[in-house]
Parts: structure tokens; C-alpha cells; sequence
């Protein structure tokens, strides 16, 4: 694999941890709103972001143990897994910001909740299309990419309005 190779599959790995972070982050948002109504917007932030934080521990965990157990442990390795990784955890920052900027400005906390839910899915079609567009995709795939991406958020939506209604 030429280094030219390597480039572009490290800005993949970095998209598509941004794209799988903001379902997360929908899901999260979903997730939290289930049972006896939405948290409050600084509970939603905090649940938002300690999330992300997780994830992205989980996944540098598991790549540095898919590399096997060297004979001495690297951080310089760990230091490059974690900022390859990093993106996955700064996709949740958006859908927080949203709800605590939401909430500031004196919405309700389920006003900041869909907030936050719209921010999320947003982020997960910009982040898809960014990724398509970077690796110099067709328009075809661009557009594919984009749709793909909103109905998977669309679904989060759809269960969280199904679920919340009952």
C-alpha cells in the first residue's frame, strides 16, 4: 500500500467515526428522552459528551488490542490510535452544544432534546458527505451517502417519537 493509500484510508477511518459519533449521539438523545420525558439540557450535555468520551476510549482499546500485545507498550502508537479515533468522540460536542445553547436561550429541555437530535443527524449527513466528497466519490455516491445517512437518522427519530408517545 502506497502512503498515498494510507492518507486516504486514515481520513476514511476519521469520517467514519464521525459519522458513527453523531448516530450515537442521536441514539444517546433517543435513548435518554424514553421513559418519563426528556433530561434536563445540562443532563443531556453531560450524558452527550461523557458517551462520546467512552466510545472513544472503547475504540482505541480495541485497535490497540486488534494490533496484538507487543513486548513493550508504545504511546506513540496509543497517541496515534487516540487522535485517529478522536473524531467519534467530537461528534457528540455538536449535538451538547446545541442542547445547552438551546436551553440558554430559554427553551424547554424537550425543545433542547430535539435540538440536540436534529444537531446529531445533521452531523451524520454533513460528516457522510464531507467523507464521499474528500475521497473524490461520484456525485452518485455523494447523493447516496447523504440519503443513506438520513433515513438511518430518520429511523432514530422515528423510534424516538414512537417510544416517547407511549
Amino acid at each position: 500500500m502506497s502512503e498515498r493509500d494510507t492518507g486516504a484510508a486514515h481520513r476514511q477511518v476519521e469520517y467514519a467515526g464521525a459519522v458513527y459519533g453523531s448516530l450515537l449521539a442521536a441514539s444517546v438523545v433517543a435513548g435518554s428522552t424514553a421513559e418519563g420525558g426528556p433530561p434536563s439540557a445540562s443532563e443531556l450535555v453531560v450524558l452527550l459528551i461523557c458517551t462520546g468520551v467512552v466510545f472513544w476510549i472503547t475504540h482505541v482499546y480495541a485497535q490497540l488490542v486488534s494490533r496484538g500485545h507487543p513486548a513493550r507498550f508504545a504511546w506513540a502508537s496509543a497517541r496515534g490510535v487516540a487522535r485517529q479515533e478522536w473524531p467519534l468522540a467530537q461528534a457528540s460536542f455538536f449535538p451538547a452544544i446545541a442542547a445547552a445553547l438551546t436551553s440558554a436561550a430559554g427553551a424547554s429541555d424537550t425543545v433542547a432534546a430535539w435540538a440536540a437530535l436534529c444537531a446529531a443527524v445533521a452531523s451524520q449527513v454533513a460528516w457522510a458527505v464531507t467523507a464521499a466528497v474528500k475521497t473524490r466519490s461520484t456525485t452518485g455516491v455523494v447523493i447516496v451517502s447523504a440519503i443513506t445517512n438520513l433515513v438511518l437518522g430518520l429511523a432514530i427519530v422515528a423510534l424516538k417519537t414512537l417510544v416517547s408517545a407511549h
